[in-house]
């Protein structure tokens, strides 16, 4: 599993636990001890999920969680609420705040990772390392490997990366501007005709095992993965 995971848990001895078990799990973790800080850290590095204690020195998570939800830049990020707080109706305000999902203290690092988990494959697949297969294709994150209808085939890692999302979002067409911020990400010299070249070289690839139909061009739109037929 890769990841960044940003913990906002103000009791070290609890923040402390998180960060271990999430690094143990392969997460890249940063902490802050208040809505301040926190805040400074998501929106500065943007992270993939975000640990938020409820009962905070300076704003409550729930009030955290609205804010993140009114921000274009960070609305996006999902929350999972770890909190001493058991009650119904607790976690119901919480999750119609937009949290993702809720966990009460004391909890089970493990359940806690695995939940973390479960999250980012609803909302990041692409940053999950399980194997992933269609159309012949089959990727394995974690080994950086791929295959084409049983065959190793080498990839470039920006070719991999690129190849990763689309297959994880396939049947959807994403511009080449969507393909940069995905795969690129803060490379913002990078033109969007790049993505061109890319998509090229994996055609090249993929045509050895006539598969190159699986990446397919909408022509003024951008580009899909496919299992179906280009009408």
């Amino acid at each position: 599993m890769s990841g960044r995971v940003l913990v906002v848990e103000d009791e070290p001895a609890v923040a402390e636990l998180i960060v271990v078990n999430m690094s143990h799990a392969g997460f890249a973790v940063s902490v802050a001890d208040g809505a301040e800080s926190a805040w400074q850290l998501l929106v500065a590095n943007k992270p993939d999920v975000v640990l938020l204690d409820w009962m905070l020195p300076d704003l409550s998570g729930f009030q955290f969680i609205r804010h993140m939800r009114a921000d274009c830049r960070v609305r996006d990020v999902p929350v999972i609420m770890v909190t001493a707080r058991h009650d119904e109706v607790d976690k119901i305000s919480a999750l119609e705040a937009g949290a993702d999902d809720y966990i009460t203290k004391p909890f089970s690092p493990r359940e806690l990772v695995a939940r973390t988990k479960a999250v980012l494959r609803r909302r990041h697949p692409q940053i999950v390392d399980d194997a992933i297969e269609l159309g012949g294709l089959r990727l394995v994150p974690v080994m950086r490997k791929a295959l084409a209808r049983g065959q190793s085939i080498n990839l470039g890692p920006t070719e991999f990366r690129l190849l990763h999302f689309l297959m994880t979002h396939s049947e959807r067409v994403h511009s080449r501007s969507q393909l940069l911020d995905h795969v690129w990400g803060d490379a913002n010299y990078v033109e969007e005709r790049t993505v061109d070249v890319h998509i090229r070289r994996l055609r090249s690839v993929l045509e050895n095992h006539a598969l190159e139909n699986l990446l397919q061009t909408v022509r003024g739109v951008g580009y899909r993965f496919s299992t179906r037929m280009e009408s």
